[in-house]
């Protein structure tokens, strides 16, 4: 089955290039290949941005091939300028340290850790990257990249077009990652790396330095950036980033977010972010099914990757519950208060703000204002509104913003 990886990256929509796709399908028809994947650890937990590349390691291990995961503690502290038009913040160490343990969740949960041929390796960049002799490294590995060349790379242009400052530390980083590809290479006999179109220069770099230190052949492929027909960027909401760790986003929220699709953009997801077969999905395409039916398969689905298909069940009746049956879902996120502070009375928009509902008390006023709140279903007409004893039944209650976002508040 190992002839079938590329075909259906391909088919799924997860092929943007390739630097030598004829040779590269010619060795993966033939026997069980490496490829990595590189994640910088910024936070505690990656966003939904960065689920497609997950989503394509996983279908390696479908066809027998081994994911490598690239954990950035070493490119982490210089930060990756691609896409960016400041410099990242500058972590420690030791901040970077907890994130990659936190992050490592996300990825033991989707991707297989049973099979002993195709579970995934796990790479820390900083093993070698903070081990580097300059002079030496600048000898070895510097000789062989021009100014001329990546002062031509997208990431580097963009910046300079937009007049924006590069820092010498950031033009580094993708010398860094071209040394990370040809370290993994001899070690881990990787001959693959796969990223996000704006890496394609990146990963090239690493294709031509193992060709000249080494003189072997390596290859490279890029996936599509995902572009939202909405025109907003992937992984982001009027309310924060979609995270993937769960204790810092619920099944149901997330869930919710796979519900929430544009119309457009239902079909290139269900290709993108479930393991439905591709003629399955054209199928339910072509015979017109229900757009809202589809919006709850894509819902069910990638959240059944992600947090299990309990969970994704779970969410899925509290939906129900929340929008058909006027209840109180059981997986709705919850916010704790203190008895004693309600019973002095809590001001409506205090609470909002401190618990992030909204972003501040004003913003909690104009949607008032807006009738965008209720709480038990019943819609909020005053901004000095204060919750009392009197709102909790059997010690909950519910407040909903807009006609998708729902909390249910419970007495400590």
């Amino acid at each position: 089955m190992k002839n079938k990886f590329l075909v259906e990256m391909n088919s799924r929509g997860y092929l943007s290039q390739c630097t030598d796709f004829d040779k590269l399908k010619e060795i993966s028809d033939k026997k069980s290949i490496s490829a990595y994947i590189g994640f910088d650890c910024t936070a505690k937990s990656l966003h939904v941005g960065s689920l497609l590349q997950i989503m394509i390691l996983k279908m390696m291990q479908k066809y027998g091939h081994r994911p490598i995961v690239l954990l950035g503690g070493g490119t982490t502290l210089i930060g990756d300028p691609s896409g960016k038009d400041v410099t990242r913040r500058i972590l420690e160490k030791k901040e970077i340290d907890k994130n990659i343990k936190s992050i490592k969740k996300v990825f033991n949960k989707i991707l297989d850790t049973s099979n002993k041929y195709t579970k995934p390796i796990y790479v820390d960049n900083a093993k070698w990257l903070t081990k580097l002799n300059y002079i030496k490294f600048l000898r070895d590995i510097g000789v062989h990249f021009t100014i001329n060349k990546m002062l031509t790379f997208e990431s580097v242009k963009l910046r300079l077009e937009r007049e924006q400052s590069l820092s010498y530390m950031e033009f580094n980083y993708m010398i860094l990652q071209a040394y990370d590809f040809y370290q993994l290479f001899k070690k881990n006999n990787c001959i693959l790396q796969i990223g996000g179109s704006d890496q394609w220069g990146n990963i090239v770099n690493g294709v031509e330095l193992i060709r000249r230190m080494l003189k072997k052949e390596a290859y490279g492929i890029t996936s599509p950036l995902i572009t939202l027909a909405s025109g907003a960027k992937m992984g982001k909401t009027e309310t924060g980033a979609i995270w993937l760790n769960q204790d810092m986003f619920s099944a149901y929220d997330y869930w919710q977010f796979w519900r929430n699709t544009d119309d457009r953009d239902v079909k290139k997801f269900l290709n993108f972010f479930t393991e439905i077969e591709t003629n399955e999905i054209e199928n339910l395409f072509q015979k017109k099914t229900n757009i809202n039916d589809l919006k709850i398969l894509l819902a069910n689905e990638a959240t059944k990757i992600l947090h299990g298909k309990a969970e994704s069940k779970k969410a899925e009746q509290t939906a129900k519950d929340t929008f058909h049956g006027r209840g109180l879902g059981s997986s709705l996120p919850e916010i704790l208060i203190e008895k004693n502070d309600i019973i002095k009375g809590v001001k409506l928009l205090d609470f909002l703000s401190k618990n992030q509902i909204v972003q501040s008390k004003s913003e909690a006023r104009r949607i008032i204002e807006n009738k965008g709140f209720k709480i038990n279903d019943v819609l909020v007409d005053e901004s000095n509104k204060i919750l009392e004893i009197a709102n909790f039944k059997n010690g909950v209650l519910k407040i909903s913003y807009g006609k998708k976002k729902h909390y249910i508040v419970k007495l400590n």
